[in-house]
């Protein structure tokens, strides 16, 4: 809800905080709360329950669309950016997990460590419900159940989570149902129960959402180890001067060949480049270039990074130079051909990214195959760098190489009901079919093309002297978005 609010603060004016706002997500019978606001939970609106059934009780409900790629982007990021506090990290659906054993000394102990957490995401507008235990189900439950910044020792893990709900322990729906029902609706009444009886009860279920075991792993009865994910690979070559320059470009070839010693240990190969100047007064400038292949070359480094310094300004010198690998793929080591022949593939790639960094990003395109209904829109100019569908859709492999764009109409002669025309004149030619397949009905895109747009049917015609077209009919009689329907070739066959 935070991250909408910024975004939404950012585009246009939020809604009056008096109103509850709700985020929808897809649900498997429609849309149902993601997230709420204060003034939502305030009326008892609650995650998971049915949009349409929160509208009945609520009308002046306002609901927009959840992003949650968009929100598990944000937390993948906040969580290496938390690595400030401690190494150990882990972004789950909803939260955070950071693993400070070793670390909280670092920032005057552990409530001090707590308050600076608090206090920095603050600063991002973010709100976070923070809580310290020695075991990572118990930092969640209390995270999300306990009050504000609670931190737990060791001695008190039972007698602090056994007043909070069962639902804490993120068990299943269902789990949870039937222990309300059962009137274990508490951590400390479900510890309570004989085990061996819900060992019984619950013999079918996994591990993972066993009650028991989540239960053990809360109170440290079993192993929950974090595990941590290594952060990003980041290759960089920097070089500091001993005193503010002006013109970078004398020391482009020992970063590219840094650069490309790095990714050579590496076994990764660069799709985009990022050249960083900084200056003095402490501003600095930054130039991307990209590739069309996964690259290691230090003199192609410094062709294509050269080609865009032009212009960039230095102000009043610049006292270090960073070269950065922004996006690696693998690229393994590559035999040289022993006649000496040059790699016409990697000469053309080669040419165009320098043409690219030459001339920008949307002046060097080649076809590529683009997904849509229409014939003529399947072939589209894409940046080369930017890649494009290179299989041809399956549709295609059935229709024409050669189309017409943009169709071309036909006077028909005499049509066959409900089938193509027997004869019609196209170019001042009148042909006699033979025979047809199809129709094959077309609808429109209805969202890019206009309202009142007429669909298609199309049909393969083959004419008395064996050439084959490919005809489709633009309307139907009596669909009230027109005149009569028209005809037309879109392409020939051979």
């Amino acid at each position: 809800m935070d991250r909408w609010k910024r975004i939404t603060a950012a585009q246009r004016t939020l809604p009056d905080e008096a109103l509850p706002v709700v985020l929808a997500a897809a649900g498997r019978h429609g849309p149902v709360v993601h997230a709420v606001n204060a003034a939502g939970m305030a009326r008892g609106i609650m995650a998971g329950a049915r949009v349409v059934d929160v509208q009945a009780i609520h009308p002046d409900l306002h609901v927009e669309q959840a992003d949650i790629e968009g929100d598990r982007a944000l937390l993948e990021r906040l969580a290496l950016w938390a690595r400030r506090w401690c190494p150990w990290t882990v972004a789950e659906a909803d939260g955070i997990l950071m693993d400070v054993r070793g670390a909280a000394h670092l920032f005057g102990g552990e409530a001090q460590m707590l308050r600076d957490i608090h206090r920095r995401f603050a600063m991002q507008g973010l709100r976070v419900r923070l809580a310290l235990a020695p075991t990572r189900g118990a930092a969640q439950m209390l995270a999300r159940f306990g009050p504000q910044g609670v931190m737990c020792s060791a001695g008190d893990v039972g007698q602090m989570l056994a007043p909070l709900p069962v639902v804490a322990l993120r068990l299943p729906q269902d789990t949870v149902r039937l222990l309300e029902r059962l009137g274990l609706k508490t951590v400390g009444a479900l510890a309570e129960v004989p085990r061996t009886g819900l060992m019984r009860r619950f013999a079918g279920m996994a591990g993972a959402a066993h009650p028991l075991v989540l239960l053990d792993r809360a109170l440290g009865r079993s192993a929950d180890p974090l595990d941590a994910p290594r952060e990003a690979l980041r290759l960089i070559a920097r070089v500091r001067m001993a005193e503010p320059v002006m013109d970078p470009v004398p020391w482009l070839d020992g970063l590219a060949e840094d650069l490309a010693a790095q990714l050579a240990q590496a076994g990764q190969g660069a799709r985009r480049l990022r050249m960083t100047v900084y200056r003095v007064d402490g501003e600095w400038r930054f130039r991307d270039v990209a590739t069309a292949s996964a690259s290691r070359d230090a003199l192609h480094f410094v062709r294509l990074v050269a080609d865009k310094l032009e212009g960039l300004d230095a102000g009043f010198g610049f006292d270090l130079m960073t070269l950065e690998a922004a996006r690696m793929e693998p690229l393994a080591l590559r035999q040289v051909r022993l006649d000496g022949v040059r790699d016409a593939a990697a000469d053309v790639a080669a040419l165009l990214d320098r043409l690219t960094a030459k001339l920008g990003p949307d002046k060097v395109t080649w076809s590529a195959w683009v997904q849509s209904h229409r014939p003529e829109r399947v072939e589209g100019r894409m940046p080369v760098l930017a890649g494009g569908t290179a299989q041809m859709p399956e549709l295609m492999r059935e229709r024409p190489l050669r189309l017409f764009d943009p169709p071309e109409e036909v006077v028909v002669l005499y049509a066959v009901p409900e089938g193509p025309p027997a004869r019609f004149s196209w170019r001042r030619v009148a042909f006699l079919m033979t025979r047809f397949e199809g129709p094959e009905r077309i609808a429109p895109e209805w969202w890019r093309d206009r309202s009142g747009t007429r669909l298609r049917d199309y049909y393969k015609v083959e004419v008395t002297d064996g050439r084959r077209f490919w005809l489709f009919r633009e309307g139907i009689v009596g669909d009230a978005r027109g005149g009569d329907p028209r005809w037309f070739v879109q392409g020939v066959f051979g």
